[in-house]
């Protein structure tokens, strides 16, 4: 199985009932959806989304010699294919590569000069002189029809 915790780039064999091919797994990958990985496959000279409980028991490792081998064979080829993959995709490197700010912020209160007296009132409170002349006409709540 693909492990790229000691080196950032894994080079391993895909064997299915098709065939072998020799995949490439890079930890700068933008993530796929859940359950998927991004491999190259050298036989398709591309960049496949795979499903991973799928593939992951068909994933073998190379040795030393397979893995310098493979890079010799395909590795004009992987350069390739990468770059043009991780262009399509900058967007979501970027975008879970980076910090998201929120596009609303909230006002923050505004601190009361020293000078300014709260009275503790508004127009829409009981007493106040907006609710005194609205009801000045002596108007009782009721609907007249």
């Amino acid at each position: 199985m693909y492990n790229t915790t000691k080196t950032p780039v894994w080079y391993g064999e895909l064997r299915t009932a098709r065939g072998n091919a020799i995949v490439i797994h890079d930890k700068q990958f933008p993530e796929a959806k859940a359950g998927r990985i991004y491999l190259y496959n050298a036989v398709r000279d591309t960049i496949i989304e795979y499903a991973e409980d799928i593939v992951s028991g068909n994933l073998h490792d190379l040795d030393k010699a397979k893995i310098k081998a493979a890079e010799d064979a395909y590795g004009t080829a992987w350069d390739s294919a990468r770059s043009e993959f991780m262009e399509k995709h900058q967007g979501w490197v970027e975008a879970n590569a980076t910090k998201h700010k929120p596009l609303i912020t909230k006002a923050k209160a505004k601190s009361k000069k020293k000078n300014e007296v709260d009275t503790g009132s508004s127009d829409n409170e009981p007493g106040s002189e907006c609710l005194d002349r609205e009801f000045a006409n002596g108007w009782s709540g009721e609907v007249e029809e």
